[in-house]
């Protein structure tokens, strides 16, 4: 098959906490990320976030000032039409089947047909949005982990119809990132939320029944079974929307109770108690600024 295999510019479609740390990766790795986001004023957050996360890695002497600063030049704001340039699209943007699906109808009408589409999606099918974005045999998941920069693992997820070279292709780009690639198959939750999200949904349980408070809960999980943060400082991170997105693609997908969302996971969200990104979830981050 016929694919796009230099890959020198990259559209990344929502920019995000997910999207703004591809876009940075990519731009550290000399490679052009042209930012797009339907959101007022969300790219230029995202770049400003980039450039402070770039800024820190100098301070820290874990990047060359040099480099940094050409990374800064890489990224490109853009619109839908400009994605014409890219070589390859990685999507990040909300976890929604609908909103993925208008996002590619636009893009399909700009994009050359031989750039590969590559989803950061962490719970949806991607052989289902391979279908909807009417290239299915050029559409893989390339699920980063956040923080982004600092995470070795790229979940390479294969749909039903990932060609091979497609596959082979984002394995090595991952390799050029300094990444880990890890190919999975397609199945809900993939490998690492199959694991990891009821992990997180059983400890949101015991904190609910009173076993422990979260930093006990915590604590036990990184002393006893070496884990480098907790499961509810990792919901936080996540984000608990997030969290309980996943556990209901989990539960409704693979139709066993055990993936069913412990009720004070839901009650959290419907309260906008998040985690880090609203200043409050299992712990208060307001006074941690």
């Amino acid at each position: 098959m016929n694919i796009r295999t230099d890959i020198k510019t990259v559209g990344i479609i929502g920019t995000g906490t997910m999207g703004a740390g591809i876009a940075q990766v990519f731009a550290q790795a000399g490679r052009t990320a042209l930012m797009y986001d339907a959101a007022a004023g969300a790219v230029e957050r995202a770049v400003s976030t980039i450039h402070k996360s770039l800024d820190k890695l100098v301070e820290k002497q874990k990047l060359p000032a040099d480099t940094a600063n050409a990374a800064k030049g890489r990224l490109q704001p853009a619109d839908l039409s400009a994605m014409q340039r890219a070589d390859l699209i990685v999507e990040a943007v909300f976890e929604d089947v609908e909103v993925k699906r208008g996002i590619y109808h636009e893009l399909a009408r700009v994009v050359p047909p031989d750039v590969v589409f590559a989803s950061n999606t962490s719970s949806i099918s991607i052989s289902h949005l391979g279908a909807i974005s009417g290239r299915p045999a050029q559409f893989i998941g390339m699920h980063f982990f956040n923080p982004v920069p600092l995470m070795a693992l790229v979940e390479v997820v294969v749909g039903l119809q990932t060609a091979e070279p497609v596959i082979e292709l984002i394995c090595r780009l991952s390799q050029e990132l300094g990444k880990k690639p890890l190919r999975v198959k397609d199945h809900p939750g993939f490998a690492s939320n199959r694991v990891l999200m009821p992990l997180i949904n059983e400890a949101i349980a015991c904190y609910a029944d009173g076993v422990a408070d979260a930093e006990t809960i915590d604590e036990v999980m990184k002393l006893g079974c070496a884990h480098t943060m907790g499961p509810l400082a990792t919901a936080d991170l996540i984000g608990l929307d997030v969290c309980l997105n996943i556990m209901e693609v989990l539960h409704r997908d693979l139709g066993q109770d055990k993936y069913a969302p412990a009720p004070l996971l839901r009650t959290m969200v419907r309260a906008g108690l998040l985690g880090r990104k609203s200043g409050r979830g299992f712990y208060d981050y307001t006074q941690k600024k």
